[in-house]
């Protein structure tokens, strides 16, 4: 029996402010909706998310219609890409990530590497695997976490899958127990709904 794990990567959120309490934009908020709905069609069991507001938000409304809470995991928040605890810009992130992406141990003064990052999240996953075995579970995610998550299972996901994403997104990664099977994207931006 699988288990499947849905990466909802957070809808469009304000380019600026606390990476904590950022919430969604209009859109982001219209696009959580079309979420709700396609994950509506799925058999979800649990959800669980970053701490980010900007993540919780975009799976609320699958966790209402399954009546069970958001479970908040701190170990799966954003990798932290400085010491600021603002947004940093896109500006000063790319030559972050092109950097990190060519050295996994590389990290700025104040924050965590690509390695780092994947460490913890991945040991998120493997407890989550092993505790809801056979289930279907939501995780509220962010751009390069979500990429590093699926990259430990998968090399493909790299910084130029990263570049491919939108804002929000949707990957259902499949697990025979621990044994990654596959991913298939069910988010179409162009439609907002399944592909």
């Amino acid at each position: 029996m699988n288990t499947y794990l849905y990466m909802v990567r957070h809808g469009d959120s304000p380019k600026k402010g606390n990476e904590r309490i950022r919430e969604l934009t209009p859109k982001g908020m219209s696009d959580a909706r079309k979420i709700t709905d396609l994950l509506k069609k799925e058999n979800i069991d649990v959800v669980v998310s970053s701490p980010y507001l900007r993540s919780v938000l975009t799976v609320e409304g699958i966790s209402r219609h399954i009546g069970r809470p958001v479970m908040i995991e701190e170990d799966l928040k954003e990798r932290i890409f400085s010491s600021e605890i603002n947004r940093i810009s896109d500006r000063e992130l790319r030559p972050i990530l092109e950097k990190s992406f060519k050295n996994p141990d590389y990290a700025v003064q104040g924050g965590e590497s690509n390695a780092e990052c994947q460490s913890r999240a991945v040991a998120v996953l493997n407890n989550l695997l092993s505790t809801y075995e056979g289930k279907d579970i939501v995780i509220g995610t962010h751009g390069a976490i979500m990429t590093l998550m699926m990259g430990y299972f998968d090399s493909r996901y790299d910084l130029d899958f990263l570049h491919t994403t939108s804002k929000p997104d949707v990957y259902r990664m499949a697990f025979n127990g621990l044994e990654y099977v596959g991913v298939q994207r069910l988010w179409s931006e162009r439609e907002g709904m399944m592909t």
